[in-house]
């Protein structure tokens, strides 16, 4: 009988496991054994070395790559998770309990949404000559903003777009921690006279802080990845100001049939994107508690 169960665990598990193998790990092995060849797809792979690791950084369009990426990580990853915070305890203190409802399925709908279909549509409300965003703010007398024809105006769109779009999935895991304090522990801090910022300050940051840890951890990961809004809202231009790390992935790959330097890029950011994980998962000892 427990042959049979664990035979029958098994048979459950495999389509993802066999999955996940052919998906995810062969892809992985694959790209790593790549980075060390040279292949352009027309004729066999030449074994290289360590010659794609050690042209990435002699070229300036990777080391740009890398700059703008850890910008972008620095500063939408910010603004994600404060505004998903902020909202989540607006909902979750301010509004009644079917209004909460509509506000966790209004917020996390753009998630579901195409990110290149959503980024075409925000490339029209941006645009300088008949944007919306441009008419709303001359209503007001403020003047057209070339927001995707400078380094400035485009990086800010991207960042706008980016959070927009991906907030909803830390309001949702926010929301979720904030409904999970036992109300006991408000009363408490109030009758030790905490109100307003100091009660969020010294109870609700503390006790959410698991939640906040795995919210920046994913907002992290998937922001060092960006490629959509960029790549559809302004090709990585103006020059290279917007021009991200896998970007530069794709453009060396399928535009200079350049596979082995493009998976070494892959292998470095893989890396990256380990070594913040893994420091972040350090730091959480002394910022995490647990309860």
């Amino acid at each position: 009988m427990k042959t049979a169960s664990r035979a029958m665990a098994w048979l459950f598990l495999a389509p993802t496991v066999v999955g996940m193998g052919v998906f995810t790990l062969v892809p992985i092995v694959a790209s790593v054994l790549l980075a060390f060849f040279r292949w352009d797809i027309l004729s066999a792979p030449q074994f290289a070395g360590l010659a794609n690791f050690t042209e990435l950084s002699a070229d300036p369009t990777v080391r740009v790559a890398f700059g703008n990426t850890i910008g972008f990580v620095a500063v939408a990853v910010v603004l994600q998770l404060g505004v998903a915070l902020g909202l989540a305890i607006l909902v979750q203190e301010r509004l009644p309990h079917w209004l909460r409802v509509f506000f966790r399925s209004a917020f996390f709908f753009p998630l579901i949404l195409s990110a290149a279909s959503v980024s075409i549509f925000m490339k029209y409300l941006f645009n300088e000559q008949f944007g919306v965003v441009n008419w709303l703010l001359g209503t007001v007398g403020i003047p057209a903003v070339p927001w995707l024809t400078t380094p400035v105006g485009s990086a800010t769109v991207v960042v706008l777009v980016y959070v927009w779009q991906n907030f909803g999935f830390s309001f949702l895991l926010f929301l979720g921690a904030l409904a999970s304090i036992p109300q006991e522990t408000y009363e408490a801090a109030s009758l030790d006279g905490a109100t307003g910022w100091r009660k969020h300050r010294h109870v609700t940051l503390p006790l959410i802080s698991p939640t906040t840890l795995v919210a920046s951890v994913m907002a992290i990961i998937n922001a060092l990845q960006v490629f959509d809004q960029p790549y559809v809202l302004t090709r990585g231009g103006p020059g290279d100001s917007t021009r991200t790390a896998v970007m530069v992935i794709f453009e060396t790959a399928f535009q200079r049939l350049e596979f082995g330097k493009a998976s070494a890029i892959g292998v470095v950011l893989m890396l990256v994107i380990m070594a913040v994980t893994a420091l972040q998962f350090r730091l959480s000892k002394r910022f995490v508690f647990y309860q």
